[in-house]
């Protein structure tokens, strides 16, 4: 379903992709992430997880722009992640306002055994579009992101 906007031509044009990309993003979303409640995890906190599992201790910051949330966001992911055992803060020895977030031992066990299914899940589900469509839909949407920096 698409806009019923009666607009020019260019605006029902946008108003219809957007609609179509925010829906898209949504059903994909939903399916991907669909596994991550039987291990009681949101997709934040699977983000965190899978961050810190591929790239090791980060700053809360650096975590933030790694899954595109807010510093204010994570700080309740983290909390909720370190009351489950599953990170831990630790405070730079040499300059104590610096907070790095680590896995601990059951964070790295959970994150190595739920990784693998989640890949197999994405390429699953993008298995809906071949690979040049894949590479041609990452491409376009690479140009959009990209063209907002600049905006």
């Amino acid at each position: 379903m698409g806009t019923h906007f009666q607009g020019d031509p260019d605006e029902i044009r946008a108003l219809n992709t957007f609609i179509k990309l925010a829906r898209a993003t949504d059903a994909v979303t939903q399916r991907i992430n669909r596994h991550l409640k039987a291990h009681g995890l949101t997709a934040s906190q699977f983000g965190v997880l899978e961050a810190l599992y591929h790239l090791g201790p980060l700053c809360q910051t650096e975590l933030a722009g790694k899954i595109l949330k807010s510093t204010g966001n994570l700080t309740l992911v983290i909390d909720n992640l370190e009351q489950a055992g599953l990170v831990e803060r630790q405070r730079d020895t040499v300059d104590r306002r610096f907070v790095s977030v680590h896995l601990t031992t059951a964070g790295e066990a959970l994150i190595g055994r739920i990784f693998q299914p989640h890949v197999l899940g994405v390429v699953e589900t993008m298995s809906a579009l071949s690979a040049q469509e894949q590479d041609e839909l990452a491409s376009l949407c690479r140009k959009l992101g990209l063209a907002q920096r600049e905006a």
